[in-house]
Parts: structure tokens; C-alpha cells; sequence
């Protein structure tokens, strides 16, 4: 039995509305907004039905406390009232409430809108929870191609196994760091983190470009040769492009390009491909190029040991103000054990 909420200073509308409903509801009466707000600590109501003219706390008011609370915005609210002041309507359907009743009501009127608009928050909570479902799949799908398309990128890669997950859960760390040293602060609330994360993973994904003899060489490069492998930035931006011109510029491949085409750039300006400086370089480039070359430093490659992690983390900081954005150095170094424990 769904519960109804009525919110009046007046006992005997109380009374009318509970003697109304009771047969079809479970109704609870309450004199005033606050012993509302009381109540619903421990229990959630289905609908209310709340007087606009009340001492202390009017419905207006208890409206907009309702509505800027997430837990409780969804509630449906229907103002019982006494006048018929267009103004009074217009200000509350746009604080939010579904519907006025006039007083004094009758218990017809009352049970049929009530029930109009129960079946109306149904249909809208069944239709958000399929919408909610679908979008679910369609996230998961996205996350098992990207899976998929990194791990073979990866694959190609003899001497990376394991880089695109420490990376991502780098950028996690430091990510979370920025938000509470509020660190470019502006900049990272607008970002989404889940799918900043996920599109992370294809950062590397213009490496499926470089010739296997170059990406698996065990000693130096030439300079030829490391002309083609500083290309797979570009290579990697091309292939995102080509994603987004037959689907949507959405924001997870606007990430993922800005993450394959500036993740090799350089504070000081002497990086590639763009050859950008600073600020001018986009921040998600300015993150992984941090926790790349950390990655790259603790690992073993064809052409190198590992260092240590006290010895990368030195390396880092070293070229803070010249490799890396000084900022995001200072905030790795606070955080440098959360990366020393990552392991994937």
C-alpha cells in the first residue's frame, strides 16, 4: 500500500483527506512542514499533499527544501490551497509541484488526481529505470571495446604488458588528489571521472600504426626510427577521428583523442606532436604524461631495466617545470606511495 503524506494546519481538512484515502492508501497527517521533514527521516512517502498557507514554514518554502534535496526531489506534490491566484499556480509549478487541489475538496476529486498522478511517477520511474538499463549496456559495451582495442595495441607491444591498467588507475589517484587539493579544480568538476578513465586506455592506441620490428626493438632507436614511433600520437588522434565521424563527438572520444595526440607533449615545449607549452597543453595531456613516464620508468623495456620507484619519482621531479606541469608534479610527490602500491 502506498503511502500518502498530508501536510495541513487545519484539523479538519486532515481529517477529510485521511477519512478520503484511507480505504485505498496508508495515510499520514501532519500539522505543520516541519513534523513533515521529522517524519520523513524515517519513512518516504509516495505523494504529498501540502497546504501553501501554514505558520512558521509556508508550502512554498517546504516545496523548495524538498526539491533541493536529491533523495526527495522526485516526490510528486500536489497544493492543496483556497485561492485561485494564477500567480500563486505559476510560482508553484515552477518550484516543482504536479499538481493544486482546491479546498474544500471533495474525496473523488482527491482519490482521482492522487491516483493520476501515482500512475504518472510510475510510468516516469519504470521509463528512467529502462533508459538507466540501456544506457548501462551501452557503457559496458564501450568498456569491452576499449578493453579489446587496448589489450591488442598492448599485445603488440612486448615490453607494456600491464601499462594500460596502471595507468588508468594512476590517473585515478591523481585525479582524486586533484579534487581534494583542489588543484585545477574548475577544470576536473567538469569532468566526468568514469569515462575519463576508461578513454585513458586508448592513449597508446596509435601504436597499432608502428611497424612491430620498431615497437618491439631491444636496443636504441634510430632517429628514423624514432620519428615513426613519435607518430603514433597523430596515428592515434587520426583513428579517434575516424571512430567520431561515424558516431558522435561525444565526450569519452574527445578525452581519448586529447589523451592519444598530447600525452608525450612537454611543459617546456620541446614534446610532440603539437609542440605546445604550459597551460596551452590540454590538462588531460599534462596528467598522462606524468603517470606514462612514471609507468615507463618502473617497468621493464626491450631497450632498458626498471628503475625504482624512489628513483623514478626522483626523475619526475627533477623535470618538474620542464617535462611536467610543476602543480601536478608537487601532487604526485604527495602521493607518490599510493602509486608504489598500484599492481596490475
Amino acid at each position: 500500500m502506498k503511502t500518502i503524506f498530508v501536510i495541513d494546519d487545519s484539523d479538519t481538512n486532515l481529517s477529510m483527506a485521511k477519512e478520503a484515502l484511507k480505504e485505498q492508501y496508508k495515510v499520514m497527517t501532519l500539522p505543520s512542514a516541519a513534523k513533515m521533514f521529522t517524519l520523513m527521516e524515517k519513512i518516504t512517502p509516495n505523494l504529498i499533499l501540502l497546504d501553501i498557507e501554514m505558520p512558521e514554514m509556508d508550502g512554498f518554502e517546504a516545496l523548495r527544501l524538498l526539491k533541493s534535496n536529491g533523495a526527495r526531489a522526485d516526490i510528486p506534490v500536489i497544493f492543496l490551497t483556497s485561492t485561485t491566484d494564477a500567480g500563486v499556480e505559476a510560482r508553484g509549478f515552477q518550484l516543482g509541484v504536479v499538481d493544486f487541489i482546491t479546498k474544500p475538496f471533495s474525496a473523488p476529486v482527491l482519490l482521482n488526481r492522487i491516483k493520476c498522478h501515482l500512475d504518472i511517477d510510475e510510468i516516469i520511474r519504470e521509463r528512467t529505470s529502462q533508459l538507466q538499463h540501456k544506457t548501462e549496456q551501452l557503457l559496458n559495451l564501450q568498456n569491452g571495446l576499449v578493453y579489446v582495442l587496448a589489450d591488442m595495441v598492448e599485445n603488440r607491444d612486448e615490453g607494456t604488458g600491464g601499462h594500460v591498467e596502471r595507468t588508468a588507475a594512476y590517473i585515478r589517484i591523481l585525479v582524486d588528489a586533484m579534487l581534494m587539493q583542489q588543484v585545477y579544480d574548475s577544470e576536473v568538476k567538469q569532468m566526468d571521472i568514469e569515462l575519463l578513465i576508461s578513454s585513458a586506455r586508448l592513449h597508446d592506441v596509435g601504436k597499432i600504426s608502428i611497424s612491430d620490428v620498431i615497437l618491439n626493438k631491444p636496443g636504441k632507436l634510430t632517429d628514423e626510427e624514432f620519428g615513426i614511433m613519435k607518430s603514433h600520437t597523430v596515428e592515434g588522434e587520426r583513428i579517434i577521428d575516424q571512430i567520431v565521424s561515424r558516431t558522435e563527438d561525444v565526450e569519452f572520444l574527445r578525452n581519448a583523442k586529447l589523451f592519444a595526440g598530447y600525452h608525450h607533449e612537454r611543459w617546456d615545449g620541446a614534446g610532440y606532436p603539437h609542440k605546445l607549452e604550459k597551460t596551452d597543453i590540454p590538462l588531460i595531456g599534462r596528467i598522462m604524461a606524468i603517470v606514462d613516464v612514471y609507468d615507463a620508468l618502473v617497468s621493464v623495456r626491450p631497450y632498458k631495466k626498471a628503475f625504482t620507484h624512489e628513483e623514478a619519482v626522483d626523475i619526475i621531479m627533477e623535470s618538474s617545470g620542464t617535462q611536467f606541469d610543476p602543480s601536478l608534479a608537487d601532487l604526485f610527490f604527495n602521493v607518490k606511495d599510493k602509486f608504489k602500491a598500484v599492481e596490475c
